[in-house]
């Protein structure tokens, strides 16, 4: 059976490849499942249809039979345990892997999200240059952990892995803040996930649909 991913009508990351469904698409399109998606408003993503499938209104989701998922990295753990290709077949290198996962989502993703939410939320406030060094400083503390860990390795741990996935996704979220360029080895990790086919493929898909809602 074909799944049935929801995604942003109108995208606020503006095609950038930021918003969360990219991680369900390439998870998706590493294993070679096709996938069926249906874009959703902001005003429907509020209505009882979508908060039957999301409680928190948001997105994505994941349709498949009688199976419904939220939180995109349930979806994409889900994606890796149902096909080959995204978690190692070892049972250690695969509880990893997941560890992995839980690491980018957990771990890494909260103080980057912070700091983007305050760029929203708090740029014209008057505190807002004494905050963004506090969270610049978060984030720095977690990106040199991690490239400490990585060193010159090509992936977390082994070969690629949903855990390297999820991490790459969360990492692009600092693409213009400039943190990125302080560590060289995390910018190479990714770009060689950026170069993965499956990835190209998913980043094209979601682009479309920013292009035909702003008319191209």
């Amino acid at each position: 059976m074909t799944p049935t991913i929801t995604a942003f009508e109108s995208s606020p990351d503006r095609g950038r490849g930021l918003a969360r469904d990219m991680r369900v698409r390439w998870a998706l399109e590493e294993v070679g499942q096709p996938y069926e998606v249906r874009l959703v408003s902001f005003e429907e993503m509020k209505q009882a249809a979508h908060l039957a499938l999301h409680p928190f209104g948001q997105i994505p989701t994941y349709e498949e039979g009688d199976l419904a998922l939220f939180e995109s990295g349930a979806i994409v753990l889900h994606i890796a345990e149902r096909h080959a290709g995204l978690l190692p077949v070892d049972a250690d290198a695969r509880a990893r892997a997941i560890m992995w996962m839980f690491a980018a989502l957990s771990t890494v993703e909260p103080p980057i999200v912070d700091r983007e939410m305050a760029g929203y939320a708090e740029r014209d406030k008057a505190w807002y240059a004494e905050r963004l060094p506090i969270l610049d400083g978060r984030v720095r503390g977690r990106l040199g952990q991690l490239s400490r860990r990585l060193g010159e390795a090509e992936w977390l741990d082994g070969g690629f892995s949903a855990g390297d996935l999820l991490m790459v996704t969360v990492l692009r979220r600092l693409e213009t803040s400039g943190l990125l360029e302080e560590y060289p080895n995390l910018a190479a990790f990714i770009a060689r996930g950026e170069a993965r086919p499956a990835y190209r493929r998913a980043f094209a898909a979601q682009l479309a649909v920013f292009t035909a809602a702003s008319g191209g």
